[in-house]
This record gives structure tokens, C-alpha cells and sequence, in this order.
């Protein structure tokens, strides 16, 4: 089905490719400035003073996401919509042949078929678990298999179509949707979703690559995790000030995002 997925995509499930209105009015819409705290893995930290929390999907409990709303946080649900991860519940409803090679570095995960229509379901449900639990808005990972080795032949058009449909089925159902890292579809991608959430564009020199989310007036969300930002204060205070200067939401985590240690660069 490759060429037609947009199609596919966009007149069965939603009627058109370019309809980004749906449920336009109640979405949550983060502010370019909003504060945040990413955590995904240990005993979730809820004392921060931000205005949203992004942690995982199917780890966190409703009674944590309904505790974190009577504070008046917003809440992002993470999950990997380009993998498949030997641990979640869902697993079994992932059929072999949209299962490729394993993702370098993470165990337990091997890439996903983008182009094979049995992960779609699990990727609405996936979306519909957001709603149920009272998600304000998801955070789906894995979203630039067209850049790896997944063991399939994936094209760029691929990609943008496979995100226009997590993004879409998104907002169908109220959700804000945040682009992880695909630095490279950004332009084309950015009218499609409400925040950017990267990884280390400091350390790769690539933060200017995230400017169409900061020209819409959409908030970049930017992490790093080297040490040397960790343990060098003056390191840290440099890398804050140019954040800060390009309007970017950074946060310095431990690569796990344990909640092991944070530090805000809006706190310099």
C-alpha cells in the first residue's frame, strides 16, 4: 500500500489528509512558554511547579492523572507508536509481519511496519486508552523509522503520512499531539500537531531545525542529557542562556527519565 497510505489514511479514516479541525475548539493547546516535567519510569514526582506532566500511558495510573489535574496540571501520555515493546499489554495484537529489527539500545523493542494496516487498531486504541484515562494529549514516540534500519523499506512519504494519521486520529478524539524528534519533516509537519518534544538538538547542533513550531508559536520541548550538563554548572548556565535565547523549554534529565534529577533552564 505503499503511495496510496495518505489516501488509505485520510478518506477511510477521517475523509481528507488535510483536516487538522477536528474537536478544534476543546483541544488542549500548550503555550509556547508552558513549563514541564518528563518522567516515564520511578516513583512519579508530582511537586513540580509546572503547568504540564508528560508520563507513560500505560504505567500511570487514572487516580495519578486525576490527582495531577486537581493541581492544575495538564497531562501528556507517552507511548511508542513506531515500536513494538515486548512489555506492553497490547503486544499480542501486533501481528509477526509488521514486527522488523530490534531498535539499537533499547531492549525489547523492534520496529514497526508503518505501512502494514494491522497496527493501525492498536494505534487507535492505543489513543482511545489516552481518552479513557484522561490524557489531555499524547506524546507518540518512534515516529522516524524512515531514518533506520527497521528491516523495512520505509520512504520519507511513508513517514509523513504515518504521522499526519497519529496526529489526525489525535485530535479526532480531543487530544493535543506532540512531533518527537523528526527533525527533518518538521516543515511539512508542524500545521499537524500542537508541540514539538526533542531530544538533544543542543548536543547535535540542530535546535535551529525546530524554528517552524516556534514560528507557529508553538512550544519546543527540548531535553538533554549529557553529564557534563549535570555536573558543570558554568556548562549548564551557557547551555541554559542559549536555550532561553531561542525560546526553547529545556530540561536536563537522566536519559532513563527516572526522575533521578532535573534541572530546569528556566530556573537559571
Amino acid at each position: 500500500m505503499r503511495g496510496m497510505l495518505c489516501v488509505f489514511l485520510g478518506m477511510i479514516l477521517f475523509g481528507g489528509c488535510n483536516d487538522t479541525s477536528s474537536n478544534e475548539s476543546n483541544r488542549y493547546k500548550p503555550s509556547i512558554d508552558v513549563s514541564w516535567h518528563w518522567q516515564l519510569q520511578g516513583e512519579l514526582n508530582t511537586s513540580y511547579d509546572v503547568d504540564l506532566y508528560d508520563i507513560d500511558l500505560f504505567d500511570t495510573n487514572t487516580s495519578t492523572i486525576q490527582a495531577l489535574h486537581k493541581k492544575g496540571k495538564k497531562v501528556i501520555c507517552y507511548f511508542s507508536a513506531g515500536s513494538w515493546e515486548s512489555w506492553r499489554a497490547d503486544k499480542e495484537r501486533f501481528s509477526s509481519e509488521a514486527l522488523g529489527k530490534p531498535l539499537q539500545g533499547w531492549e525489547g523493542e523492534k520496529w514497526l511496519d508503518i505501512t502494514n494496516e494491522s497496527i493501525y487498531p492498536v494505534m487507535l486504541a492505543r489513543l482511545d486508552l489516552a481518552v479513557q484515562k484522561g490524557c489531555d494529549g499524547v506524546e507518540p514516540d518512534n515516529m522516524m523509522g524512515y531514518k533506520h534500519d527497521t528491516g523495512f523499506t520505509l520512504s520519507y512519504a511513508d513517514q509523513i503520512a504515518y504521522n499526519k494519521f497519529i496526529a489526525q486520529a489525535a485530535h479526532k478524539r480531543g487530544l493535543a499531539v506532540g512531533l518527537k524528534n523528526d527533525l527533518d519533516q518538521i516543515e511539512e509537519l508542524e500545521p499537524f500537531f500542537d508541540f514539538s518534544l526533542n531530544e538533544s538538538c543542543h548536543r547535535y547542533n540542530e535546535c535551529s531545525k525546530l524554528l517552524p513550531f516556534l514560528d507557529a508559536h508553538k512550544p519546543v520541548l527540548n531535553a538533554e542529557y549529557d553529564n557534563i550538563y549535570k555536573e558543570d554548572s558554568e556548562k549548564r548556565a551557557i547551555l541554559c542562556t542559549r536555550s532561553k535565547q531561542l525560546g526553547l523549554q529545556t530540561l536536563i534529565l537522566p536519559r532513563a527519565l527516572d526522575g533521578s534529577f532535573r534541572y530546569d533552564c528556566n530556573e537559571f
